[in-house]
């Protein structure tokens, strides 16, 4: 297991992935709640039946997987629901997060968490993700097809960017310059090698 662990987090839209890919480039293990809310709901899965039966199978599609754009809709629009389908997946994402960490060889390794302030008692340091509201809008437009109403509702659900450079003790700005990301994730890599040797 690694022995340390950054946890990153930031809102929808900032660029999470692009971050921790370029540390997956630099041979780091990536822990990706998102990753793992996909993988606990395939079918046959028995959060997805548990989920299906709670909401009807209006949200499979024609394969019989999860719908998750339909689900979104229906969540955001309902805090009960919300709630409901936190209850069915938040044990069994973090029980593959932790088999994931457990199974990391390497001096660190990083847990993607949510969209929340992303607190958990696996965090040794914190890493915030941020990008500006207009580009981060456009970003998920583009990946998953949302109106910008819906993303907005998204947006305004989750902690503020303020909330969460509260909480960070690293910082990357998103806001598309690759070539900046890239050094950023260079020097923060030199940095938790030297706190996880430490």
């Amino acid at each position: 297991m690694a022995g340390y662990v950054v946890g990153v987090t930031g809102g929808i839209g900032s660029g999470k992935t692009t971050v921790t890919d370029c540390f997956a480039d630099l041979g780091i293990v990536i822990a990706d709640a998102d990753e793992a809310s996909r993988k606990i709901v395939e079918p046959g899965q028995p959060v997805l039946d548990a989920i299906t039966e709670y909401f009807s199978k209006d949200i499979l599609d024609e394969t019989g997987r999860l719908n998750r754009k339909k689900l979104r809709e229906i969540v955001f629009n309902d805090v009960s629901k919300r709630k409901a389908l936190e209850g069915f997946t938040h044990r069994p994402i973090m029980d593959e997060l932790q088999r994931q960490l457990h199974e990391a060889r390497g001096e660190y390794a990083m847990l993607v968490l949510s969209a929340g302030l992303g607190t958990s008692p696996l965090i040794d340091r914190m890493l915030v993700v941020d990008a500006e509201e207009p580009i981060r809008i456009q970003r998920v437009m583009i990946r998953d097809g949302s109106s910008e109403a819906l993303i907005r509702q998204i947006i305004n659900s989750q902690p503020s960017s303020e909330e969460r450079l509260a909480i960070a003790d690293d910082v990357v700005e998103n806001n598309s310059d690759i070539d900046q990301v890239r050094a950023d994730v260079s020097r923060l890599h030199a940095r938790y090698l030297e706190l996880a040797r430490a």
